[in-house]
């Protein structure tokens, strides 16, 4: 869709999607699947031509994009690989932005040319075992030391931990009256002793995939602190915002590639001597799904508008994460369908796109959570 976009914006993406035709083909993208290895190679291809630099400022070696830039760059690498955007958008969100906006210049310094080579990679500690939806009642303690903080707990889901450099880790510094207040933020080397990654075997998303990451007695340097201190939740909020466009974008990408892999299976499958296109049950499908997309598509551009704006509310993040996460389910699950028994097999990539999509109404806020976000604006 070129709704609204500039020439450079469609300049980005004919240069994305031409880097990637050459670093990310479908069956580079089932390899990296079924081994359950990370794209590095279409990774460092991205940070290579610069890609990774697309919303710092020039002084830390980017480019200063905006947020339609970033949607534009993230819907064609998921169109490529769903798990390549999901990687990119956690160096842009929880390394760049959340620096840009709250960091020292001394992180910023430190972090961002880093960032934007590539050389540090993200990820971001949230979730535990007893706080999923209910993230802020988080009990993974930080307490100071000194001048190092002594980190003890347990956090649960936390996707590229183990291939991640640095984390943005969420943990309890103090009790107080709220539970969204005596939260910090961290910047934590993934690699400091006492830290303990397990990955957790999942029905999708094999190439990154999710870990449970243990602290016992973590050491960590009080300068690692982003942010104030007891005030970290609203960077938290922040920065989830900042992902929901990201996520929005690359899942979009992977519905539009699921549809049109489908729909290009429908038009040459031949069943009762035509081909199953021709059938007005298979038609109708694809009329539904392309509705979807298209509205999909417009709402994450729509959101990116509202984010340059600084017009962006809960409810437009919460809007956005559950028409996407459900319209990406359905699309996935309607493809497989067209596909009937080669849908099922894994030498085609739509049981892929169904795996990887049943994440996108669960992960980062379950589309429950979005409508009682939806219907609490409303004032009910």
């Amino acid at each position: 869709m070129n709704f609204g976009l500039t020439s450079d914006q469609l300049a980005l993406r004919d240069h994305v999607k031409n880097l990637l035709d050459k670093e990310c083909s479908l069956e580079y993208v089932a390899r990296c699947d079924e081994a359950g290895q990370p794209p590095r190679e279409a990774f460092q291809a991205l940070a290579r031509h610069g890609w990774l630099g697309l919303i710092a400022p020039q002084e830390y070696g980017g480019v200063n994009g905006s947020a339609t830039d970033l949607a534009v760059l993230l819907e064609e690498t998921g169109h490529h690989f769903e798990e390549l955007g999901l990687w990119l958008f956690r160096s842009y969100t929880f390394g760049c932005y959340a620096i840009l906006k709250n960091g020292t210049e001394a992180q910023k310094k430190f972090f961002l040319p880093k960032t934007v080579s590539g050389e540090f990679t993200y990820a971001f500690a949230l979730t535990e075992p007893d706080s999923g939806s209910d993230a802020a009642s988080l009990r993974t303690k930080a307490e100071l030391d000194g001048d190092h903080f002594i980190i003890n707990g347990r956090k649960q889901f936390i996707s590229g931990f183990d291939i991640a450099d640095y984390a943005l880790v969420a943990l309890r510094t103090s009790q107080q009256a709220k539970k969204q207040q005596g939260i910090s933020t961290l910047l934590i080397d993934t690699k400091t002793p006492g830290i303990e990654v397990r990955r957790i075997p999942t029905l999708g998303q094999h190439a990154i995939g999710t870990t449970e990451v243990t602290f016992t007695n973590v050491r960590v340097p009080a300068t690692s602190l982003l942010g104030e201190i007891d005030k970290g939740w609203s960077i938290c909020e922040d920065t989830l915002r900042y992902e929901r466009l990201c996520l929005s974008a690359a899942r979009i990408g992977a519905a539009r590639q699921a549809f049109e892999f489908a729909l290009d299976y429908a038009k040459n499958r031949i069943q009762f001597g035509k081909p199953i296109g021709s059938f007005q049950a298979i038609q109708h499908k694809f009329s539904d799904m392309k509705v979807m997309l298209d509205t999909a598509q417009t709402m994450v551009l729509r959101y990116a508008w509202l984010m340059e704006q600084g017009q962006a509310q809960r409810a437009d993040t919460a809007v956005l994460k559950y028409l996407v996460g459900e319209s990406y389910k359905t699309i996935s699950d309607t493809c497989l369908q067209v596909l009937g028994g080669y849908g099922y097999c894994n030498e085609y990539p739509i049981q892929r796109f169904f795996r990887d999509s049943r994440l996108a109404t669960i992960g980062g806020g379950t589309s429950e959570i979005q409508k009682n976000i939806i219907a609490a604006s409303l004032g009910l």
